[in-house]
């Protein structure tokens, strides 16, 4: 993709420092503490794929001891990008997050094509999909006969009139329904820690095979649906402008909020496997729903359906605050619409970028393709996973060291090999994407390699309004 750039020059990085400053800074209010960034990180990942990725994972590989190897090592990868991001934000606690690192790192057309693919395929066609489950859950819990895009639009509309309100409010009520998840995955490990009587054993088999390189596909193919399920904790670093100290708070939002939930993934998994064992699991396509059902009836059930339900509707308020600070910058940086930059006065949040975001869901939920986006929204959200964090390797070779108050900052430790295993991996789920789904990645890769003329538009614009 990087070969595409060569009718640019290549960025100094002191030029583009000068010519792109840290977007609008004095602009957005440093509001939210360390609980908050810590919620922000944990509302990221915690969506609907827990209460059902389970029984996908337990398909692929057959035994006990593999299906938690693979949620284990799903939560090491992830607090490997942890620690990564979080070295990031040490360095450049700026608006925007990835599109600031992959701007500085390689040139702004980079980061530009992360923004425009992060609005076009990654964030709205995740949060599409999310939007229509929610509605499902609501009309199933309520008996309402109205129409599920409706319930999406009206959704969306409530959350987003609430995110330009301020961002304290947003994270308020990210933070709130966050604690509800919490609360409901907690419900969902004790009623399969001590209500389950006649427990499946979880130490035999092993492997339930000889090891052979088809196991091994096999325990990689696993990984698939459990790394899906630990992404988005990297959304946090989109609003390290508004975070109070974020050199200090972002970082340890990030390695705390990641540990968090791989320890509540983990113990999901436990309890699905002790309450249904390996086969049970694996052929019910509602695992968290069955151990609530086995374990305290329709009850059980029916508290687990609106876990589900507060779950994807707190990924979609997490979403809403976070990501429209991408596209804030890229219009900062007068790269996109100017007007996509403004901030309320009032509010200190830049409510046309948000409106933005939550018009295009709304067109991507209505349309009914959204199943066939979320097939590339994978393969794009894990190749700027690597890109980013191979940022970090660039950093450092350019000697971009610390400033003195940034002597106390968060270093990743065992760089360079825990660095590049994090890169492998996600580059890994991209060339498996690539291989499942040939036909919807290139739709994707379309659209990333659309966004270089738009760019040079933009550019071209850029340029004739410095000389006008």
């Amino acid at each position: 993709m990087l070969n595409c750039l060569v009718f640019l020059p290549p960025a100094d990085q002191s030029a583009i420092a000068s010519r792109n400053p840290s977007p609008g800074p004095e602009k957005l209010a440093r509001q939210l503490g360390l609980f908050d960034a810590t919620m922000v990180v944990m509302g990221g990942i915690v969506g609907s794929g827990i209460f059902i990725n389970p029984y996908v994972v337990a398909q692929r590989v057959h035994t006990p001891s593999l299906i938690m190897a693979a949620w284990v090592a799903g939560g090491v990868v992830a607090l490997l990008g942890a620690f990564i991001y979080a070295e990031l934000a040490g360095r450049m606690p700026r608006v925007g997050g990835q599109y600031a690192y992959l701007r500085e790192a390689y040139h702004p057309a980079v980061g530009f094509l992360y923004g425009w693919v992060l609005l076009l395929v990654i964030q709205c066609g995740g949060m599409a999909a999310v939007t229509i489950t929610f509605a499902r859950y609501f009309l199933e819990l309520t008996g309402w006969r109205i129409s599920e895009a409706v319930v999406g639009a009206v959704t969306l509309l409530l959350l987003t009139v609430i995110n330009c309100a301020g961002v304290k409010l947003g994270s308020r009520v990210q933070s709130a329904l966050m604690v509800l998840r919490i609360l409901a995955i907690a419900l969902l490990i004790a009623a399969g820690l001590w209500r389950v009587h006649a427990p499946h054993p979880l130490s035999r088999p092993i492997l339930g095979q000889p090891a052979s390189p088809d196991l091994m596909m096999a325990f990689a193919a696993a990984l698939i649906p459990v790394l899906f399920a630990y992404g988005g904790w990297q959304t946090a670093n989109f609003i390290a402008a508004e975070i109070k100290d974020p050199r200090r708070n972002l970082s340890r939002a990030l390695i705390i909020g990641v540990a968090g939930v791989a320890l509540l993934y983990v113990s999901v998994n436990f309890v699905c496997l002790r309450a249904l064992g390996a086969a049970g699991l694996a052929n019910t396509r509602v695992p968290a729903t069955a151990v609530m059902r086995l374990t305290l009836g329709q009850t059980g059930a029916t508290w687990i359906a609106l876990g589900i339900a507060i779950s994807t509707l707190g990924f979609l308020s997490q979403a809403i605050l976070t990501a429209p600070r991408v596209y804030f910058a890229m219009a900062d940086d007068k790269l996109f619409f100017p007007a996509v930059a403004y901030v309320s006065p009032r509010t200190r949040v830049p409510v046309v970028a948000i409106v933005l975001q939550s018009a295009w869901t709304m067109v991507i939920a209505t349309s009914g393709r959204y199943e066939q986006i979320l097939n590339y929204v994978v393969a794009m959200d894990f190749l700027f996973f690597g890109l980013t964090a191979s940022c970090l390797f660039v950093f450092r070779r350019r000697g971009r060291r610390l400033k003195p108050e940034q002597a106390a900052g968060y270093r990743v430790p065992g760089h360079p090999l825990t660095t590049a295993v994090f890169i492998a991996a996600c580059w890994l789920v991209v060339a498996n994407t690539i291989y499942r789904y040939p036909e919807n990645t290139l739709i994707g890769m379309a659209i990333l390699l659309l966004g270089l003329p738009v760019y040079a538009l933009w550019h071209i614009r850029q340029k004739s309004l410095v000389t006008a």
